[in-house]
């Protein structure tokens, strides 16, 4: 069974920073992309970043562009977003996402985790 498990959210007062993680099981982390989603409250899903599998590229939405990072680490399963200059219209639940393949341009979405709740506020 696929399991993606968020940790790492919180309340951060603007100018801060968080890391948030991704634990991933029951499947071959290494072999798929992975992408960071988030949602607003009372808003849609918005994409914020990806990383690709093999080459760890990576790309980003223009709103969170210079600020936050995306990493993996293969060898423990485990997905990365540090976030840095938190700006209060970063406050969302933040999910991690599991794509179907290699690499995310040509690929769709395959698991979701829980989520993990950001708020940012003074």
């Amino acid at each position: 069974e696929v399991q993606l498990v968020e940790s790492g959210g919180g309340l951060v007062q603007p100018g801060g920073s968080l890391r948030l993680s991704c634990a991933a099981s029951g499947f071959t982390f290494s072999s798929y992309a992975m992408s960071w989603v988030r949602q607003a409250p009372g808003k849609g899903l918005e994409w914020v970043s990806a990383v690709n599998s093999g080459d760890g590229s990576t790309s980003y939405a223009d709103s969170v562009k210079g600020r936050f990072t995306i990493s993996r680490d293969n060898a423990k399963n485990t997905l990365y977003l540090q976030m840095n200059s938190l700006k209060p219209e970063d406050t969302a639940m933040y999910y991690c996402a599991s794509y179907t393949g290699s690499y995310y341009h040509e690929s769709d979405f395959g698991s979701w985790g829980q989520g993990t709740q950001v708020t940012v506020s003074s």
